[in-house]
């Protein structure tokens, strides 16, 4: 691990202006108010979005995110309680349609609209309309999206429901192969992996859930932070130590 100051240079050369300047208005859903040390090679310029609840960093290369930060806390998952599910999908306007995914990327690929950030995470109308943005979604197979994956995001609301120090941080994505099959007229890439990291700063934790992007996939044993690092290459925790 670099030391803070020599690390705060790795973050600013690694990110860029996407990940450095861009969060500032929803900072609050990272850990220490950190983005993600990305390697810059790998997302080509992605663009930082900010909604009510959740944070996206997006790749316009794969037309998904590269991974989905959530502040949790018990107060906010019992709020959530009451919200209703929208299942209204749309194309995020504010990337540029050449990045973007479309409705009709989707339409009869055979693979469901696998929300990063859970609906049943959010706490108001608002938000729960936004989690519903393609930039939110990635390419799953369905059995897996409404199973193994259900099962993972179920057994993280309860950790932070049973969770007494406060807020909890949760960070999901896609991991791709060297050559991902895609959908659609955009190419939207289909992940092999799908991870959901949980970071419990109260008591020092971090683990994460890795799981196949197939139909028989099973929940498996989570998997420690730094093999989740050495997995993906990203530094999800800059100011962890």
């Amino acid at each position: 691990m670099l030391p803070i100051r020599h690390l705060a240079l790795a973050f600013s050369f690694a990110c860029g202006a996407a990940c450095a300047g861009d969060f500032d208005s929803c900072r609050e859903e990272f850990a220490n108010g950190i983005p993600p040390v990305v390697p810059h090679a790998e997302t080509r310029e992605p663009r930082a979005l900010c909604f009510d609840e959740f944070a996206v960093l997006h790749s316009g290369i794969s037309h998904t995110p590269v991974y989905v930060a959530e502040r949790l806390n018990g107060k906010l998952l019992l709020d959530a309680r009451y919200n209703q599910r929208t299942n209204r999908f749309f194309a995020d306007a504010r990337l540029p349609r050449s990045e973007r995914a479309e409705l009709y990327d989707y339409r009869g690929s055979g693979f469901d609209r696998g929300h990063m950030a859970p609906a049943g995470d959010m706490t108001t109308e608002e938000a729960m309309a936004q989690s519903f943005s393609l930039a939110n979604m990635v390419p799953q197979y369905p059995v897996n999206n409404r199973r193994a994956w259900a099962s993972i995001e179920k057994a993280t609301r309860h950790y932070v429901m049973r969770a007494a120090g406060g807020d909890i941080y949760v960070i999901t994505g896609p991991v791709f192969d060297k050559t991902p099959p895609t959908i659609g007229a955009d190419h939207v890439w289909v992940p092999q992996h799908l991870f959901k990291l949980v970071y419990d700063p109260a008591r020092h934790r971090a683990w994460a859930h890795w799981l196949d992007n197939t139909n028989e996939a099973r929940v498996g044993k989570p998997i420690s932070y730094e093999e989740l690092v050495k997995r993906t290459g990203i530094e999800f925790l800059p100011l962890r130590y």
